[in-house]
């Protein structure tokens, strides 16, 4: 009998065109021999990552990128979704909050410092520590201290996580905002976006509260794509799961499908907020402001192709109703700041085009580009 194919995701809106780099076959092929070299998990979780197509991902992020950089990315995402799936989520630490920031601890010394004797019989820690002196090969000692400093704060959140997985609670709206913007593992990312096309960008323009927001913006809609289109699987599963649909329902009492309109709302109402601040701010940015701010929005969209066609959220043994097209246009017409004060300051940023800018007539929708 088939089972229930449970909510139904509409297409997404989306206003950046999509883009994959040439070399994605290849980038695909490498982190195969990568995950196998260093032994990357349990072999059945690591069979298991190689089939989410994790090398088109990365060829999706930096479309446009350096192929060594483009493999860095690859390398690293499986790394985390080995951490993530096989530390946190299914293993026995993933409910020992105290004990797993010790071990995550460990790792981020062989992150600071990869020099440092130990763990060397740790797989994790060995092909952790292979990342890190390819950081400081392809980028700057910033960008390195800049890596090591978000993947503490990823750490640092999914600790909190495990804290909830373990009482089997369900956090308020503000706090899970709060701290997905971390533990999607997107800040990890935006240092290798820099060194992907060679450059650094000055901290006068990093520390400016717009494009700090710029990047949490970024951010937050990742996540929350992840969230709608990972749904599907975390809910069947039979552990702990949590995901803002759940906590839509749970803060608000919501149904699912309720929760899911709800969710589209808040990342359509970001992402148009998104387009607008970025529009702003390429008009007086630096060269490498520009570069950054296009590869914000490579990353926004290289993770909803992905999340729409890999095997990691489409589950084939128990298909999920995911969109094969996107919108153009948001599904609200609503400017308003989001109501949750971590995020809400984002609506504060005086750029010019936030006031004003005409919205594109509704259009019908575009077609998803397949997958090479």
């Amino acid at each position: 009998m088939r089972r229930d194919p449970g909510l139904v995701v509409p297409p997404i809106y989306t206003p950046i065109p999509t883009a994959i780099h040439p070399r994605h076959a290849a980038v695909e092929a490498h982190v195969t021999t990568w995950a196998e070299s260093f032994q990357v998990g349990s072999p059945a979780l690591r069979a298991r990552l190689l089939r989410h197509s994790i090398g088109t991902f990365a060829a999706r992020i930096l479309p446009d990128g350096r192929e060594e950089v483009v493999e860095l990315v690859a390398d690293f995402v499986l790394w985390l979704f080995a951490v993530d799936d096989g530390m946190c989520e299914e293993g026995a630490l993933g409910r020992r909050p105290g004990e797993l920031a010790a071990a995550l601890h460990r790792l981020l010394r062989v992150a600071q410092n990869p020099e440092t004797p130990m763990l060397g019989d740790d797989p994790l820690a060995e092909a952790l520590r292979d990342l890190r002196l390819r950081v400081s090969r392809y980028g700057t000692a910033g960008q390195a201290a800049a890596w090591c400093n978000a993947l503490r704060e990823y750490f640092f959140s999914v600790v909190w996580e495990a804290s909830h997985r373990r009482e089997e609670t369900v956090p308020s709206l503000d706090d899970y905002t709060l701290m997905r913007l971390y533990d999607g593992a997107t800040t990890v990312v935006f240092p290798l976006i820099e060194m992907g096309h060679g450059y650094e960008l000055p901290t006068h323009e990093r520390d400016q509260p717009s494009v700090r927001a710029a990047g949490e913006m970024a951010s937050f809609v990742i996540t929350w794509d992840n969230d709608i289109l990972s749904h599907h699987k975390e809910s069947r599963g039979d552990g702990y799961y949590l995901n803002v649909l759940r906590v839509l329902q749970h803060e608000r009492g919501l149904t699912p499908a309720q929760a899911l309109d709800a969710a589209i709302d808040q990342r359509d109402r970001v992402t148009d907020l998104f387009m607008r601040l970025r529009e702003d701010l390429q008009a007086s940015a630096s060269p490498q402001l520009r570069r950054y701010l296009q590869g914000l929005g490579s990353f926004i969209r290289g993770s909803q192709d992905w999340g729409v066609s890999s095997h990691r959220y489409t589950t084939p043994e128990d298909p999920a109703s995911l969109p094969t097209h996107f919108r153009d246009t948001p599904s609200t017409d609503d400017r308003e700041p989001l109501e949750i004060p971590p995020v809400s300051w984002w609506w504060d940023m005086p750029p010019r085009t936030l006031e004003g800018m005409p919205r594109p007539r509704t259009r019908a929708t575009s077609l998803l580009a397949p997958t090479p």
